[in-house]
């Protein structure tokens, strides 16, 4: 029997499949060994890197390190150079001090020494003149004829200038009527002055001239307030230079404010106030009057700054020619003695304005002037303490025969500012004194007004003079409801005793 063997196909698809399987197990296996070797040599060469890594830091640590540390020394060395600067400069200053201090005292050792010998030498020049003239004059002596000592020396540094007026009116036999024309009072005044003033204007003598004396400089001041003729006039009345002469304005002027001010110019006191509101009193009839108040204006060159607010509008118009001007308020007693002055502020302002400015209205804001009455004008404004005419239209009987009254005391502060106008010129004309220095000629004036006003200096006649001062009723002309009533009682009080509204009747 023959056997056919045939092969399964089912059986070879079998041993297909597992050959297949186990090659690819082999090669999985490779793989995983090939994965591993290679995962091997990358673990040594990551550490490898890190190594080096860790080498580079160390090394950039040491040079940042060394870098630091060179930094340190470059700063301390530095530090010690500028140390060594700085000891060096001050040395070197220290040396120069001290060379310029022996200079300069070398300096001092010549300048004495030079001083030394101009005085030796104008010591020596003053000797051989002196007994030149000397020999001169005994020269002429002996000769019979007038020697060059028997008049005045002539010195090589004055200007020759007559004195000639000065001496005679110096003169114990000059008239007293004539003195008083040259200086608005007389020699016993004028000799009050002169030893009230000694102490302050006194000069002494010097090597190059012998100085000017008392006398004299009141009364080159005296004969430029009185006559208010030009500096070049006196200079050749007293024989002095012109800015000799301005110069001693000035010095006497600030002398009369500072000494006699204080003594001649003040506030009354409350005994001699009493005496003022009586005699007020018995001049128009009103109580507790202490005062009268005046405001005049004083001609001045147009000033350089300010011009518009020294121009005098009114007195313009008047007069038909630009005027400036500034303003002297004052009050004044019974007499005509001023008891308070307010000089400079400009002419523009008006008459209430200046008051509002004045030490008076912040002597009366402080309470020192109660219970009394300031009488003014109508330029001024109806107050507590200041007391003035009615100025409305159609005034009533009562109200005519109070400004009847009042217009008294008014006149007596009127008065007093003409003779002061009339006593000094200067007064009343444009001067060459400069605005900054008027208040103090100014105020000299008013000082000098009342020394002669309390010696009874009478004035010449033809010396008289008429004030022209334009009044301008203020715009808030009642300041005091009280004020008011208090007139209103003045006036019927006035009336109805038989005090006033005499011109009427």
């Amino acid at each position: 029997m023959k056997l056919d063997l045939q092969t399964d196909p089912a059986a070879e698809d079998h041993a297909t499949v597992y050959s297949l399987l186990q090659n690819s197990l082999h090669t999985q296996m490779n793989e995983n060994g090939s994965a591993k070797k290679r995962r091997r040599r990358d673990t040594g060469g990551g550490e490898k890197k890190k190594k080096d890594l860790k080498g580079i830091i160390a090394s950039l640590s040491l040079l940042e390190e060394q870098e630091k540390q060179d930094e340190r020394d470059h700063d301390r060395a530095s530090n010690d150079d500028a140390s060594l600067i700085e000891e060096t400069h001050k040395e070197r200053n220290k040396a120069m001090l001290e060379y310029y201090s022996d200079l300069q005292e070398c300096y001092s050792e010549v300048e004495e020494s030079e001083t030394m010998k101009r005085r030796k030498s104008r010591s020596a020049a003053c000797a051989v003149v002196v007994t030149a003239a000397v020999s001169a004059e005994a020269d002429g002596v002996e000769k019979g004829k007038p020697g060059v000592g028997s008049g005045h020396h002539r010195r090589l540094w004055v200007k020759d200038r007559s004195k000639a007026w000065w001496d005679e009116c110096n003169q114990p036999d000059f008239p007293d009527s004539e003195f008083k024309k040259a200086f608005r009072m007389g020699k016993s005044t004028f000799d009050l002055i002169c030893e009230e003033l000694n102490s302050a204007i006194a000069k002494e003598d010097t090597t190059l001239r012998n100085a000017i004396p008392v006398r004299q400089r009141v009364a080159v001041c005296l004969w430029r307030l009185a006559t208010g003729d030009p500096l070049r006039l006196v200079s050749k009345r007293f024989g002095l230079g012109i800015s000799t002469c301005h110069k001693l304005v000035l010095e006497v002027c600030s002398a009369i404010r500072t000494v006699l001010m204080p003594k001649y110019l003040q506030w009354p006191e409350e005994s001699a106030a009493r005496k003022i509101k009586d005699e007020f009193e018995g001049i128009s009839g009103i109580p507790n009057v202490a005062g009268s108040m005046y405001t005049t204006h004083i001609p001045i060159i147009a000033p350089k700054v300010s011009v518009a607010a020294y121009f005098n509008k009114r007195h313009t118009e008047r007069n038909q020619k630009t005027s400036y001007s500034i303003t002297v308020q004052g009050v004044v007693d019974p007499k005509g003695v001023f008891a308070d002055v307010c000089i400079g502020w400009p002419g523009s302002m008006p008459d209430d304005q200046v008051l509002e400015k004045s030490a008076l209205n912040q002597r009366a804001n402080n309470g020192l002037l109660k219970n009394v009455w300031i009488v003014g004008g109508a330029g001024y404004p109806l107050m507590d303490w200041v007391l003035v005419p009615y100025t409305q239209q159609n005034l009533t009987w009562t109200q005519h025969a109070f400004n009847e009254k009042i217009g008294e005391i008014q006149n007596v502060a009127r008065d007093a500012f003409a003779r002061l106008k009339g006593r000094w010129f200067c007064l009343q004309k444009r001067t060459e004194v400069k605005l900054q220095d008027l208040p103090v000629v100014l105020g000299a004036c008013c000082v000098l007004h009342n020394i002669c006003e309390l010696r009874n200096e009478e004035m010449e006649p033809e010396l008289r003079f008429e004030l022209i001062d334009d009044e301008m009723v203020p715009e808030v002309a009642l300041r005091s409801t009280s004020s008011m009533k208090a007139r209103d009682a003045i006036a019927h009080n006035l009336l109805h005793h038989g005090l006033a509204g005499t011109s009427f009747l």
